[in-house]
């Protein structure tokens, strides 16, 4: 089967923010949030990103989106580079590319009612009247399975799962192409992050749009996923066809990710990988991989040989570290 178009396509992409000790002053440090990151998503598929709090998913997913302006690197939307788009074109392309932020209640106005809360992207963007926007509200509604009742409410009166069916509704208003979904079911009860999970999926499969999901919780990923990359102190230091990365992961950071993962069977427990020490700051990132002061499997060259990236499958399964590969039959 023959691969799917590539909708959006980062390449070398980079956002680091600069570290200053005065208003005026030089930065002296840099945050290096995304550091060199190269990413595709195909139409129709959906692209898990996980890792610790503060690897830089969330800041790689709104850099991609250019909700926050790269440092360096490239971004195509369907061949269009959206890093050096002008006001005019970037507002164009916006339509296309829609996000659900994590805290649903944050991200609505709440003293708008659901019927303008879901009116107007359709109307900034032009794409009819208010009556038609209305009516768009309607479908809208229907289609995250919400009643006609709710177009009078206010945000307060939903419940949180109800409220992020809301952003995903707002979402879909303008018909995009592409939504990134960012922590979106991280704040829901598991039987409320089922119920959207599955509406994703539904919309997905009905609306053929791709996905952009960031998430910490590998469950959730795993379920959703099309292909998964796994972050590390602002890299991407594995990415897989979902299957492969699970059933082979090859990174030890990777490894020690699924190790966390609870099984349903309890007589079936994996044997954790503890790794020692927090997280470094991305202010100073380790020489030599990044992960190698927590890593079970360091070497003493790994705190000075930086690990290229390297797709140890011949078929996209790409992995950043010294020893991918050398077990691979």
């Amino acid at each position: 089967m023959s691969e799917r178009p590539i909708l959006l396509q980062a390449d070398h992409l980079k956002k680091w923010f600069p570290v200053r000790k005065g208003v005026f002053s030089k930065a002296a440090q840099y945050v290096k949030a995304v550091d060199d990151v190269s990413l595709a998503i195909r139409e129709g598929e959906t692209l898990g990103i996980v890792g610790e709090s503060g690897c830089g998913k969330s800041t790689l997913a709104r850099t991609m989106m250019r909700l926050i302006e790269p440092t360096e690197g490239t971004v195509l939307f369907q061949g269009q580079d959206l890093t050096s788009a002008d006001k005019e074109s970037l507002r164009r392309m916006r339509r296309d590319i829609q996000i659900i932020f994590q805290d649903p209640y944050a991200s609505l106005n709440p003293r708008q009612r659901v019927s303008d809360i879901l009116a107007e992207p359709f109307l900034i963007h032009k794409l009819g009247s208010r009556e038609a926007a209305m009516k768009r509200a309607e479908e809208l509604l229907d289609l995250v399975g919400l009643s006609q009742d709710s177009m009078r409410k206010f945000p307060h009166e939903f419940s949180g799962g109800q409220r992020q069916r809301l952003c995903i509704a707002r979402a879909l208003s303008v018909s995009p192409k592409l939504i990134v979904c960012d922590e979106c079911v991280s704040a829901l009860d598991v039987s409320i992050q089922a119920q959207i999970i599955n509406l994703l999926m539904h919309l997905q499969q009905k609306l053929g749009i791709a996905l952009v999901f960031v998430s910490h919780d590998l469950r959730v990923v795993q379920h959703i996923s099309t292909h998964v990359a796994v972050m590390y102190l602002g890299k991407v230091v594995e990415y897989a066809e979902k299957q492969e990365l699970f059933a082979h992961p090859t990174h030890p950071y990777t490894q020690a990710l699924l190790s966390a993962v609870p099984l349903p069977d309890p007589t079936r427990q994996p044997e954790r990988i503890i790794l020692q020490g927090d997280l470094p700051s991305p202010i100073a990132v380790p020489s030599g991989c990044p992960f190698h002061p927590r890593c079970f499997a360091a070497m003493a060259e790994c705190a000075s040989a930086v690990p290229e990236a390297r797709d140890i499958t011949q078929n996209g399964h790409i992995c950043s570290c010294l020893l991918c590969g050398q077990s691979q039959s």
